[in-house]
């Protein structure tokens, strides 16, 4: 027989619920304002992330889709669709893996890049407006406490045997 949660147990519950509900607000809110803030450059968020991704110094010769994936924690299935929007719009190219020829990397193309540098003026507008009131302390924690949700929702993910 299980015994009746106690008031610590009962609180914490709610407050988790709190967090989780608040982390998916912020996170739908990024997705619109963030996609508005880059309208005049025709980027949304999702596209944005993946822009972001690939001007990373680790990156910059190329990335495979499946570790793409895997670094913005989306389903290949979900990025093979902004992928092709950006190939279409010539700001990426999906180059042979020089180490296997089946493989393709993706990479930003020059237009990618005029892009992404077009776009540092807004992204920074954007991220001072929405960081408003957060110090660069607070914004470290945040940070690490963001971190540390990321890593247990990601093992969750794998004990659940899904795609992380």
């Amino acid at each position: 027989m299980s015994k009746a949660p106690d008031e610590s147990e009962i609180f914490t519950a709610a407050l988790s619920n709190r967090v989780a509900f608040r982390l998916y607000q912020c996170a739908n809110l990024l997705n619109k304002t963030g996609t508005r803030a880059l309208d005049r450059h025709d980027v949304t968020t999702q596209q944005w992330a993946v822009l972001g991704a690939l001007v990373r110094d680790r990156w910059v010769n190329g990335i495979a889709v499946g570790d793409l994936a895997r670094l913005l924690m989306v389903s290949r299935q979900n990025l093979t669709g902004v992928l092709s929007r950006l190939e279409v719009r010539g700001l990426i190219a999906r180059l042979p893996d020089p180490d296997d020829n089946r493989s393709r990397l993706i990479t930003l193309t020059d237009e990618g890049w005029t892009r992404w540098r077009a776009m540092q003026s807004d992204i920074a507008d954007y991220y001072r407006d929405a960081m408003q009131g957060m110090s660069d302390n607070d914004m470290i924690h945040a940070l690490h406490y963001l971190d540390m949700l990321r890593q247990n929702m990601a093992r969750i993910g794998e004990q659940q045997g899904g795609e992380v």
